[in-house]
């Protein structure tokens, strides 16, 4: 009884002090989800395979059977999200907003713990508005596909979230976004795996610059990314007597990427479809990345050739209450424009030629629920790297067939 009562004097104190917050307006969200998953092979698959890519290759035993086509699934609910959006006071005449949001996925090989998934201010003017903090990377962008996998059409949709400044400006129908990136969460390849010294030792921060029209049910846009990385910032070389000397060297990988996008909502289903040209891209869980093009004999500095890549999605949902979901994803390996003269590259499904992937999914929805099922097969095309230009020959395909069951509350 007596620690009731510490209890609510302590609730009745804090009271007042929320009253306190004059001109401050706060919404809880969020949701409960479980995902019962079935693979029939290993796959490409983070978050303990919740986040599912793609089949992994062939990997032959001592008797010649494939280890990784051995079958595999499992049930967690560690993406349930909670989340706050906060609007306050006014600065001049510009509105003020906050958003925190977080689960429990973890990073990187730690999950079941919480994370921060975004969290930002912004201020908004009439037709501008700036934002500072972590969010959506832009080429995930405001076209996404509704499938029920959480990965979200990743490896053919962009999937990340960085620590970010953007700047938005309006007009009429038009929108124009200017972005500036650093990495956290979601990093790129080099020598050391993935590390977010790459772009950190480089001091150029991602940059993206984007337009969007929008006319009633339309919405239709494109976006260009640039991405420069220091892989190493010294060098260990082996001289003819046998001794190993360290250089400090000033490595540079710079490319561009390119999107477009296009989106049409009807009152009971939707179109929406993305195209890229995608270079060195793997933070964002497209295939991707790099290799040395030429290494200097004396220090070992190493000169680096960023792997094309083309990828595209299509994506139709039919219904309101009941509905259904397709999508189909393509990527192609185009290879690079200068010869290799290395095997080591970095990035992520680099030995992969063509990858494709369909979903097809039946869903019940009601004002705060959502029942599904997903199957997904996708096929990989693996095979050896041509040095001349980095396309992949001699292929073979693997595939995997993915069942999902999805049960969501919202709040």
């Amino acid at each position: 009884m007596k620690k009731t009562l510490i209890l609510w004097a302590a609730l009745a104190c804090a009271c007042p002090g929320i009253a306190q917050k004059k001109h401050f307006s706060y919404q809880f969200y969020g949701f409960v989800r479980g995902d019962l998953f079935y693979n029939t092979r290993a796959n490409q698959a983070p978050v303990d395979g919740n986040f599912y890519l793609y089949p992994l290759d062939h990997d032959y035993d001592s008797r010649g059977e494939d280890i990784n086509a051995t079958p595999n699934g499992s049930f967690y609910t560690f993406t349930t999200r909670l989340g706050i959006d906060m609007q306050g006071p006014k600065i001049g005449k510009a509105k003020t907003s906050a958003k925190v949001e977080v689960d429990f996925g973890g990073f990187s090989a730690s999950t079941t713990i919480l994370r921060i998934r975004q969290a930002y201010v912004a201020l908004d003017w009439e037709r501008t508005r700036l934002l500072i903090g972590q969010t959506w990377h832009p080429l995930f962008g405001s076209v996404v596909p509704d499938v029920l996998n959480l990965s979200t059409g990743a490896p053919f949709q962009p999937f990340n979230r960085e620590p970010q400044i953007a700047f938005t400006w309006r007009t009429g129908r038009f929108s124009l976004t200017a972005s500036a990136l650093w990495q956290l969460q979601y990093m790129s390849s080099g020598p050391e795996g993935a590390s977010e010294n790459y772009l950190k030792n480089s001091c150029v921060p991602e940059l993206f610059l984007g337009a969007d029209y929008r006319q009633e049910r339309w919405l239709a846009g494109a976006g260009v990314h640039l991405i420069s990385l220091k892989p190493r910032t010294s060098s260990t070389v082996t001289d003819a007597s046998g001794n190993e000397q360290r250089f400090k060297v000033n490595e540079r990988m710079t490319t561009f990427s390119c999107e477009a996008h296009l989106q049409y909502q009807a009152p009971s289903w939707r179109f929406a479809a993305k195209t890229l040209l995608a270079s060195c891209l793997d933070h964002t869980a497209l295939l991707g990345g790099y290799g040395i093009s030429r290494i200097d004999p004396v220090t070992g500095e190493q000169e680096y050739t960023p792997m094309r890549h083309s990828t595209s999605w299509v994506n139709l949902t039919v219904g309101t209450r009941w509905k259904g979901h397709l999508y189909a994803g393509y990527t192609k390996n185009l290879g690079c424009s200068k010869a290799l003269v290395s095997d080591e590259k970095y990035g992520m499904g680099l030995d992969i030629d063509q990858l494709c992937s369909f979903n097809l999914a039946f869903s019940y929805n009601l004002p705060h629920w959502q029942i599904g099922v997903e199957y997904v097969p996708t096929t990989a095309w693996y095979g050896d790297t041509n040095p001349a230009n980095g396309r992949i020959i001699n292929t073979h395909s693997v595939t995997n067939h993915r069942i999902l069951g999805l049960v969501m509350y919202y709040f």
